[in-house]
């Protein structure tokens, strides 16, 4: 089986929908879509990941179904339950009201200086004790999201056990999903068996852009889901077209267009 992830267009996060520029991306994409063989289609419930969807459904002539499970990872963290040490992760961040009540922030948006010095976000099973976790609802969102996820490959064949799959029905359907960035970090957590952190912190994926992940089965009903790629931006290449700068921060501290 294959799990074609598709980040939405370049996003217009005011009205939930794709800037101009997102829509020529997710033209792009749809001009090449019919190249992947695509059997079934999922997507958010969010605008973005809806609207770049809709390109690519129309050119296939498909519809897809909505997954609650597939918005955007939507853990947060609340400074209020945190000490002034972990709230250190989300310094350049945080924003208090005129009652001195810290606003939430998106759980994996922190500042490199601090999980540098807190490798137990990087543990497969310790980021769920940390403090930052525990001044969260990032592990019930995360298990939420991951049962939710099993519970989809499972029904398609794929059957959790472990670090690995049973395999109940192998097949080689490719499966599409059009979502986004954080939620695609926190699938391939579970598939690799890492710490979402992990590609939290250290991926990046340009709007529009594929990634493919495949089942191998090397011995008879037991499969793995190796990544072939991360990220591919192939479609803007031939359309010539830049890849958005959205899902990134400043490539160094002082190119003041770039976000920080």
């Amino acid at each position: 089986m294959r799990l074609l992830i598709f980040r939405h267009g370049d996003p217009d996060y005011a009205i939930d929908g794709l800037t101009d520029k997102g829509k020529v991306e997710a033209e792009l994409l749809a001009r090449q879509i019919r190249s992947f063989g695509i059997d079934e289609a999922y997507v958010s419930p969010l605008g973005r990941a809806r609207a770049t969807a809709d390109y690519s459904l129309k050119e296939l002539g498909m519809d897809a179904e909505v997954l609650e499970w597939l918005q955007e990872f939507p853990a947060q963290f609340d400074p209020n339950k945190a000490d002034p040490e972990t709230r250190n992760a989300y310094k350049n961040e945080l924003k208090a009201g005129d009652d001195g009540t810290y606003e939430k922030r998106i759980v994996w948006d922190m500042m490199p200086s601090y999980f540098a010095g807190h490798s137990e976000l990087f543990d497969v099973k310790g980021w769920r004790d940390s403090k930052l976790s525990k001044a969260s609802n990032m592990v019930e969102i995360y298990d939420h999201v991951t049962e939710c996820f099993d519970r989809f490959l499972q029904d398609h064949g794929y059957e959790r056990a472990g670090d690995i799959y049973k395999v109940t029905d192998g097949n080689d359907k490719t499966l599409a999903f059009f979502c986004h960035f954080g939620i695609t970090s926190v699938l391939l957590s579970r598939l690799w068996n890492v710490s979402p952190f992990v590609p939290l912190q250290f991926l990046a994926t340009a709007p529009t852009s594929l990634t493919e992940i495949v089942t191998e089965e090397r011995e008879k009903g037991i499969a793995v889901f190796r990544t072939l790629r991360i990220g591919d931006i192939t479609h803007l290449t031939i359309g010539d077209e830049k890849p958005s700068f959205s899902a990134r921060f400043c490539e160094r501290y002082e190119n003041e267009d770039e976000r920080h």
